[in-house]
């Protein structure tokens, strides 16, 4: 095909595509909302579809739904007002905009967890629960082998998957003990989430921050010892109420399967792919997690060719179908992927609207960023962290290397101060069978409160130089 013709074919797109890209240059102006019947009515509407991603635990209405609504009805009454007096580009914009930010979060993620996903099916988590279960160990050492295994996985998986994975074996040789359960519970909720703190690979809002360029890769690892800390003080002074008991042993052994240790190493080369297209090609991270699912993904063909075949725990014929790595891709967690999408648009409206400036102005100027940033990580004890950060992100207030760490500190281990406060807690308590609940996590909040003060001193003493 000649240059002309690949021209008359994408003609009529970049005619379609171009107000938007004009959009931008447009006008740069801004109507204040936030005293507008329409920026009452957004933050209401927010609100309520916060109310029930809340509440999700009992109304099993899959959290993605309200704050995709939110998102759509929010951004269609700034239009609205845009419209009116002659900007009718400018939300869409903004829009275009949030949506780019939503993009490259969600290949990131992803591509992580079609990873993840793929580990779990060759039975690398399986393998690492039945080791565990059949070695014997104490309540007392389980507790801390858990709690820290789940402190070190979580930099690299999600805190969910990690969490699940130590609740499994918890519940596997501790079923007899409640107290045992509950306790562990609460030491692997505040591992898991102070292990991704220190990691952008470990929490959306570290990888929110990374991927914003505001701090370095190697930067984050500052925050390794505030984070121990994190999760050292409450371990210990729970140690003390776990039974000093030796259950017996069980017996079972899982093999990992073909490829396994293989796409371990594929997972590391992806983690240093996309690190080294930012650090030192200035590229984003998601074009090396993209270049590395194709690692993944040309492994998976060699395993179909050679006669490889997957694990469908959920069908009736397990073993049936030649291994593909799209079932892998399928099995990411969709709804986090759009609830993500609803919280990006959602806080974007609101942003645009006025209200993030108002608060920046409050919490950073007034207040001072240190107590802001505290206040951060309490909030998000109630609140979801991603919806948190993002809107830090998007109030983009001047602060220090040491203050932007503290606030990836506290917004990351914050949640762990109530059993809603992170996707580790609520899914524990589903696997619980009632051992654990918001109520016994409660009693020990203290406890993590007391951890998460001292991470933050550690924090303020280490690295005082960047402050």
């Amino acid at each position: 095909m000649t240059g002309q013709a690949l021209t008359r074919l994408f003609l009529p797109a970049a005619a379609f595509l171009a107000p938007g890209f004009a959009a931008a240059a447009e006008t740069t102006e801004r109507i204040d909302l936030t005293g507008h019947w329409v920026g009452f009515l957004s933050i209401l509407i927010f609100v309520v579809a916060y109310a029930f991603v809340m509440v999700e635990e009992f109304t099993h209405l899959r959290k993605s739904k309200p704050v995709m609504l939110a998102a759509g009805a929010i951004w269609v009454l700034i239009a609205i007002v845009y419209v009116q007096n002659g900007l009718p580009h400018a939300a869409e914009a903004a829009v275009r905009h949030n949506i780019l930010e939503y993009a490259e979060l969600f290949l990131f993620l992803m591509a992580a967890m079609t990873y993840v996903n793929t580990l779990d099916e060759r039975n690398v988590f399986e393998a690492l629960r039945s080791w565990l279960v059949s070695r014997g160990f104490g309540y007392r050492k389980l507790f801390w082998l858990t709690g820290i295994l789940a402190f070190f996985i979580s930099p690299v998986a999600d805190n969910l998957t990690t969490a699940l994975l130590m609740g499994a074996v918890v519940l596997a040789v501790g079923a007899d003990s409640p107290r045992f359960v509950a306790l562990s519970f609460i030491n692997i909720v505040v591992a898991a989430n102070a292990g991704g703190a220190f990691s952008p690979f470990g929490d959306i809002t570290t990888l929110m921050v990374w991927q914003k360029g505001i701090v370095d890769f190697q930067t984050f690892f500052l925050l390794f010892f505030p984070s121990l800390v994190n999760f050292v003080v409450p371990a210990a002074i729970m140690h003390f109420g776990i039974p000093d008991v030796v259950p017996p042993a069980i017996g079972e052994k899982v093999q990992m399967r073909r490829g396994s240790k293989r796409i371990m190493l594929l997972f590391l080369l992806t983690i240093a792919t996309a690190v080294s297209f930012h650090n030192f090609l200035h590229l984003p991270p998601v074009l090396g997690m993209m270049t590395g699912l194709a690692y993944l993904k040309i492994f998976a063909y060699f395993l179909k060719k050679t006669g490889e075949r997957t694990v469908m725990r959920d069908e009736a014929i397990e073993d049936a179908m030649p291994f593909d790595i799209y079932r892998k891709l399928a099995r990411s967690e969709w709804d986090t992927l759009m609830f993500f999408y609803g919280v990006v648009l959602c806080v974007g409206g609101l942003g645009f609207i006025g209200y993030l400036a108002l608060i920046s102005e409050f919490i950073y100027v007034d207040l001072g960023p240190t107590t802001a940033n505290v206040l951060i990580g309490i909030l998000s004890a109630i609140v979801d962290n991603i919806p948190v950060m993002f809107a830090v992100l998007n109030m983009m207030p001047d602060m220090s290397q040491g203050q932007w760490l503290l606030v990836t500190l506290t917004a990351g281990v914050g949640g762990s101060m109530l059993s809603i406060g992170s996707a580790a807690g609520v899914a524990l308590m589903g696997q619980s069978k009632g051992m654990y609940t918001f109520a016994s996590h409660l009693k020990w909040t203290w406890a993590v409160a007391l951890g998460y003060a001292a991470s933050i001193l550690c924090h303020m003493w280490l690295n005082a130089s960047i402050f």
